[in-house]
């Protein structure tokens, strides 16, 4: 089957965690994009009652188009779920993000969540994590700095997003810088500290401990992968 037929069927698939009188994280990302088009299909012909919260100004611009009510995460006490993408995700369920440049919002709401649902094809799936460039959101502010503290932490290759001929902008007003590192990222958390302690980078696409259960788009069909430690 095509791949932008498996992802539409996972990205439908994943709506079956929301239920109404939910709130819930609305993720970004070509998969998830299904996700709420399918949700705001749901609103609209079958009265779904939700609440979404989104993770990007593409995700919020989407979600407003199919009728699905958005809230500002500070007026909510949590989110019942949060539906996402991811870059890559290993055998522990942890993830890479940040290849839309939206991981800031993305790692603000999926901590603010009690489970987070992962749609993703499966060339996502790995055994060790890094083969996908690790995005890292940094300050505009000596940047060029930052970036090659990173590379030294890292022993990698660090190349700053471009769009054009100008450094990405993300929504925040910050930069992104990807590390090449390959397959060698082990230890997530670990690597995901050391990270967070330089100054200028604000934060990084390693998602440790989150993803509770992937819907999987395979040739065979769409998968459900759940994390045995995982809260669904």
């Amino acid at each position: 089957m095509d791949v932008e037929v498996l992802k539409k069927e996972a990205g439908i698939a994943a709506c079956d965690y929301v239920k109404s009188g939910m709130n819930v994280g609305l993720g970004t990302g070509s998969t998830v994009k299904y996700t709420i088009l399918e949700l705001g299909r749901r609103v609209q012909d079958e009265g779904l009652e939700i609440v979404g919260v989104p993770t990007s100004v593409q995700t919020e611009e989407l979600a407003k188009q199919v009728g699905i009510s958005l809230v500002e995460l500070d007026t909510l006490s949590h989110l019942d779920v949060v539906i996402d993408g991811a870059d890559e995700y290993d055998e522990h369920f942890q993830l890479i993000k940040g290849g839309g440049a939206a991981l800031l919002r993305e790692k603000i709401v999926a901590q603010a969540s009690k489970a987070m649902v992962v749609v993703a094809d499966d060339r996502k799936r790995v055994h060790v994590l890094g083969a996908f460039p690790l995005p890292i959101e940094v300050t505009p502010f000596c940047h060029e700095t930052t970036r090659k503290n990173i590379a030294e932490v890292l022993n990698a290759e660090v190349v700053l997003r471009m769009k054009g001929d100008s450094p990405l902008i993300t929504d925040n007003g910050n930069f992104i810088v990807d590390a090449h590192c390959g397959a060698t990222i082990e230890r997530p958390r670990e690597v995901e500290q050391m990270l967070l302690q330089l100054a200028g980078v604000v934060q990084v696409g390693i998602f440790s401990d989150m993803c509770d259960v992937v819907v999987l788009a395979t040739p065979a069909g769409v998968e459900i992968v759940q994390n045995p430690s995982g809260r669904l």
